[in-house]
This record gives structure tokens, C-alpha cells and sequence, in this order.
């Protein structure tokens, strides 16, 4: 089985938003409300795109996942509640977002390779710290960042909305 993750094209865009839709599918199956509403849409995976932060799994050949991987700071991760982030309150860092893999390779532990990744891709870019947060109600993903290393850090509100509360974590690379 050959793993890499590549950037992300506009061609990808209707991949990236089919393995999306399975990801908030999946969510809902678990009543998990993240996901459910208009986010992340269209535009949003775009954006990433656009961006250059939008990243693909490719699994022998086929676009087995997708995430963004921001290298600006992340207005959400600014105030954190119940907690600390790890080094110097002024350090850069990564953030991992939109992360989802598709219905048909759950089970692999891809997720693993993924992160790894995302991981070297940053450390390559000069960053020494990831940060990376999801729904409390979201056990398998809090499984899946805990396994790849990062430490549980506190809690955050995405746009200061406090019916929208995040576990956030940090990986100090």
C-alpha cells in the first residue's frame, strides 16, 4: 500500500467534498453535532485550497483523506479556558483543521500516517508546535490525536460562541 499526502488541487474539489459529507455523516450517526450545520462548506475547502493549506491522503493512488494545515494562528486557539498551551504564549505554530478520512479506508489506521505527515510537513516549514482541537462529544477523534502524540491542553470556543466548546491539544515537535 503506497501513503503520501500531496497539496490539494481545485480538480480534488469534489473528492475532498464527498469524503467531507461522509465525515459529518458519520458524525451525526454518533450525535455528534459538529459538522451539522452549513460548515465546513464548499467555500471553506476552497479557501484551503486557494490557500496552499489544503492537504490530501492519497492511499494507492486515490484521495483516501483531507485536511487544512494553517500556518497563521488561529484566532479560536488565542484564548484557551481550564488550561495552557505549552511554550511561549508568542510561538508559531500549525494548526490541523477539517481533517476527515474517507468512509471506505476507516480502519486502516491512516489517520496515523496522516497526522505523521502534517506533522513533518510543519517541522519542515520551521514549526515546532501543532495544535489541533475537536467536539467533546468526539471520542474517536480524541482517540486518534492523543494516539499521534499530542497532549489534551484545555478548552477552546470557536468564535468566542460559548455553545461551541472544543477540546484543544498541542504536539511540541
Amino acid at each position: 500500500m503506497t501513503k503520501y499526502v500531496r497539496q490539494a488541487t481545485t480538480t480534488d474539489l469534489p473528492a475532498m467534498m464527498a469524503i467531507i459529507e461522509q465525515g459529518r455523516q458519520a458524525l451525526s450517526a454518533d450525535q455528534i453535532p459538529q459538522w451539522q450545520g452549513p460548515y465546513p462548506a464548499t467555500s471553506d475547502i476552497q479557501q484551503d485550497i486557494d490557500a496552499n493549506r489544503a492537504w490530501l491522503l492519497i492511499v494507492d493512488g486515490k484521495i483516501a483523506g483531507t485536511a487544512a494545515l494553517l500556518t497563521t494562528a488561529d484566532p479560536n486557539y488565542q484564548q484557551i479556558y481550564q488550561g495552557n498551551w505549552a511554550g511561549a504564549a508568542d510561538a508559531s505554530y500549525t494548526s490541523i483543521h477539517r481533517i476527515a478520512i474517507a468512509s471506505g479506508y476507516h480502519g486502516q489506521h491512516l489517520a496515523d500516517t496522516y497526522f505523521s505527515n502534517l506533522m513533518t510537513i510543519s517541522y519542515q516549514a520551521g514549526f515546532r508546535q501543532i495544535r489541533v482541537d475537536t467536539h467533546r462529544l468526539n471520542k474517536r477523534m480524541q482517540h486518534i490525536i492523543t494516539k499521534a502524540g499530542f497532549a489534551y491542553r484545555g478548552i477552546v470556543y470557536m468564535a468566542n460562541d460559548a455553545t461551541d466548546q472544543r477540546n484543544a491539544y498541542q504536539v511540541m515537535l
